[in-house]
């Protein structure tokens, strides 16, 4: 684990007022801090003492505009990332603690669905050889049950076995690709989905298909999910909760329903009215965020989002702000929170 020589993340995070707790967590994550060393000594803060639990059975979105540090946390939740402090938990088994053969053993209850479709498979295999190989690397069934659980999980995903199974990826479209890695992530039978931008890479007319395949998938399988993506308009339909991030801290955590119709911090808010409207008449409010994302190696002081914030005061800059709840199930970390 790479640690750095400052000792500005030992300072509290974005809160743990938001942590539902209870026995259906899944997933538990306590004060998260991964770091990344670049050329120079520095150290980019991609991860800054987040906190977060998964519930059994929801779909958790994770959005925010690109360098805030989602596909970073996507990996560091199954240790592909090592962090440099905080713990992530799975039914109560520490990940973070864990030794590779433990990480090894926790992980097929762990899957994830990568961003480019086509580059996540292999290209040397057929679609059989795909989703075999974690049957075979973990001796789930008979090669006859094997067989079976292939078909299964090809119809599962709206692809025939008999035209697809001795194909390869290449000859495929990014749709159909994504539904062989998610028929290869269900493979091993797990309780947690990690989709980290599933559909970005995808046309428009296919997103819908492989978000309304994941929702399925969701019901037949029991699963939980977590959704990482830019896109608010996409997240609004298949998540239970939507947590905002903006350079590896949490501004705003509620349920879908809520966020939308009444964003509290004002990072949420523009990227809500960013969201483009099917309506040529209708009059649109779009709030222009000013300046650039600072650099994740030498965040703001207090609130990171302070120097693009048109509310920021004297307090943002000093002291950092924690999730509070402003109203039932809407926790939003803002010194000034929009009314």
């Amino acid at each position: 684990m790479l640690l750095s020589p400052e000792s500005d993340e030992l300072m509290a995070g974005s809160g743990k007022a938001h942590l539902q707790g209870g026995e259906n967590v899944v997933l538990d994550v306590q004060d998260l801090v991964v770091e990344y060393k670049t050329a120079g000594n520095q150290y980019v803060k991609a991860v800054s003492g987040l906190s977060l639990d998964l519930i059994k059975g929801e779909t958790l979105a994770v959005v925010g505009e690109s360098g805030c540090g989602k596909s970073t946390l996507a990996k560091a939740l199954m240790q592909i990332v090592r962090s440099k402090s905080g713990s992530v938990k799975f039914r109560g088994e520490s990940l973070t603690d864990a030794s590779k053969e433990e990480l090894r053993q926790l992980r097929p209850k762990m899957q994830m669905i990568f961003q480019d479709p086509v580059s996540s498979l292999d290209p040397r295999f057929t679609v059989t050889q795909i989703i075999q190989e974690p049957l075979e690397i973990w001796s789930r069934g008979t090669a006859e049950e094997q067989d079976a659980k292939i078909n299964e999980l090809l119809n599962s995903v709206g692809l025939d076995p008999a035209l697809v199974r001795d194909r390869h990826s290449y000859e495929f479209s990014g749709g159909q690709c994504q539904r062989i890695s998610i028929a290869r992530s269900l493979a091993l039978g797990p309780e947690i989905l990690i989709c980290d931008e599933p559909v970005s890479a995808l046309d428009v007319s296919v997103q819908a298909q492989i978000l309304n395949l994941l929702q399925d998938m969701k019901d037949q399988y029991g699963l939980t999910l977590v959704f990482i993506s830019h896109d608010l308009a996409v997240v609004k339909a298949v998540s239970t909760r939507v947590m905002v991030m903006y350079l590896g801290k949490i501004c705003e955590i509620a349920n879908s329903d809520d966020l939308y119709a009444k964003p509290r911090h004002h990072y949420t808010s523009a990227l809500i009215s960013s969201i483009p409207v099917p309506d040529p008449t209708a009059t649109l409010h779009t709030q222009i965020l000013q300046g650039e994302p600072p650099s994740p190696t030498d965040p703001p002081s207090g609130c990171r989002f302070r120097t693009r914030c048109p509310a920021a005061t004297e307090l943002c800059a000093t002291e950092e702000p924690q999730l509070r709840e402003l109203s039932a199930g809407q926790f939003v970390a803002c010194h000034h929170p929009r009314d």
